[in-house]
């Protein structure tokens, strides 16, 4: 996949209906009912990153207070869900040790991931930060988790829903009706183009988490150092 292209036609879709009224509003963000869980497999961006990232926060909280940010330590990319959240799952009806020896299976020879974080896009329903793999790695990986959890006899929804390709992190959500579209798209084109900064991955996380990886709701299963 041309990441850049699939970011740009995301970008100019998303913009144009932002623009238009044509968001999509998040009806579960503060739901007390919410029980989507799964678990996933990512990998978070360093602090210098993170800063960058506030500071997009920061100028777009200044017109859209009301919206849905994340917090450092929600931030990731996503490289693969294991299981995808949903209501019928839980964490006892798994053992996380088989999935932790699994995911050991998949690392073997995995070179580091570096990704470039730069520029801003767009869904109907959120902000993203476009995330660039360097090289292969992440890719590499994404393709041994496939394949070591569909030969293995363990649960998994690994791409029933979509398949990964993109290393984005969704960093806003539409949560209420906004009161100026019009000027927080003018933010997100001054970031568009936003060299947010570049990081090496040392560690990926195995977590269950809710649909939003809100911390106070993730369990976090294990570290794998590469």
């Amino acid at each position: 996949m041309n990441l850049t292209e699939h970011y740009n036609q995301l970008y100019k879709k998303s913009s144009e209906a932002i623009r238009s009224g044509n968001y999509i509003l998040d009806p579960q963000l503060n739901s007390e009912t919410d029980s989507r869980f799964g678990i996933t497999v990512l990998i978070r961006p360093n602090e210098t990153v993170k800063t960058n990232i506030q500071l997009f926060l920061a100028a777009l909280k200044e017109v859209e207070p009301a919206q849905y940010y994340y917090p450092d330590s929600d931030i990731h990319i996503t490289v693969m869900s294991i299981i995808s959240c949903s209501e019928e799952f839980r964490l006892d009806q798994i053992s996380p040790n088989d999935y932790i020896g699994v995911i050991c299976k998949s690392l073997v020879d995995l070179d580091g991931i570096t990704i470039k974080f730069k520029g801003v896009t767009a869904s109907p329903s959120a902000l993203m930060i476009q995330g660039f793999p360097t090289d292969e790695s992440l890719n590499n990986l994404r393709e041994k988790l496939r394949d070591d959890f569909k030969n293995s006899d363990l649960q998994q929804t690994i791409d029933s829903r979509y398949t990964i390709s993109t290393a984005h992190a969704t960093v806003m959500r539409f949560q209420e009706e906004l009161q100026h579209p019009e000027e927080l798209m003018q933010i997100v084109e001054k970031f568009r183009d936003f060299d947010f900064g570049e990081f090496t991955g040392e560690n990926l996380e195995l977590v269950y988490n809710d649909w939003y990886q809100r911390e106070r709701n993730t369990i976090h299963l294990a570290d794998f150092r590469i």
